[in-house]
């Protein structure tokens, strides 16, 4: 039988949301993946030694990678076993076996065919921000940006994603996906206050895609650039192009949407 989960997550203690491997072995790093795999298996197989051992562990599919730093509200994740699980009960003793900053939110029956990262439509991204010249006290890891940023024209710059697109200019490299093109139905920015809020939502996502999108914008203010230079950049298809790939502190894979 398939599950799904609703996963939430801060990334800040952990080396991104997958198990990473090394010459063919697990790397000893704290994952998310690796924590929630571990409660699974504690609570659905039982006994002491289930979570230690990988080869008995059960094993989850993500929607998608997020690295160190970056957080989920929505993440889906699915995993198979032969045992019938109740929601309610399950939901609240996974929730205790956890980390204080991960929790599961909802669990539901899916399909054998359903598969989390395969079958998902398109993921929303939201990166905040603070745009105030002096730091405060609970500021936290969060990109503070000192000079006043422009909304209109930040905007405006990003109209110049929405659609389809090659966006190589954007892509960092360590991935081994070799399509670069996806397509962005939305990409929108507001302020609440001193918070910024880049809003991003495509049917899939490049390697640090997002965090390169916002570190152009942030170049295009900083050096007073025209809006047009984001157009540049895109059909230049050419990394070195585009602006630095900013802190993952503040991005946040907001959703996850599937087909219905």
């Amino acid at each position: 039988m398939r599950y799904a989960l609703d996963v939430q997550y801060s990334g800040k203690n952990y080396s991104g949301s997958q198990i990473q491997f090394e010459n063919g072995k697990e790397i000893d790093e704290p994952t998310i993946q690796g924590e929630l795999e571990k409660a699974l298996s504690t609570l659905i197989i039982g006994g002491r030694d289930v979570a230690k051992n990988k080869k008995r562990r059960i094993k989850t599919i993500f929607s998608g990678r997020t690295d160190k730093g970056v957080n989920a509200l929505g993440q889906v994740v699915h995993f198979d076993t032969d045992k019938e699980i109740v929601a309610s009960s399950f939901i609240y003793h996974i929730n205790e076996i956890l980390p204080n900053d991960i929790s599961v939110n909802n669990l539901r029956i899916v399909p054998s065919s359903f598969h989390a990262q395969k079958s998902a439509k398109s993921r929303y991204y939201r990166y905040e921000l603070i745009n105030r010249p002096y730091k405060q006290a609970f500021d936290g890891d969060i990109l503070r940006v000192k000079y006043d940023l422009d909304i209109e024209r930040m905007q405006t710059a990003l109209n110049f994603l929405l659609g389809e697109h090659d966006f190589s200019s954007f892509k960092s490299s360590g991935t081994l996906n070799p399509s670069k093109v996806c397509f962005i139905k939305r990409a929108e920015v507001e302020r609440q206050g001193d918070r910024v809020f880049i809003h991003i939502e495509g049917n899939r996502f490049l390697y640090n895609m997002v965090r390169t999108i916002v570190g152009t914008l942030l170049e295009i203010e900083g050096h007073h650039l025209p809006v047009e230079k984001m157009k540049e950049v895109l059909e230049a298809k050419d990394r070195r192009k585009a602006g630095q790939t900013v802190s993952p502190f503040g991005l946040t894979l907001v959703r996850v949407e599937y087909p219905d």
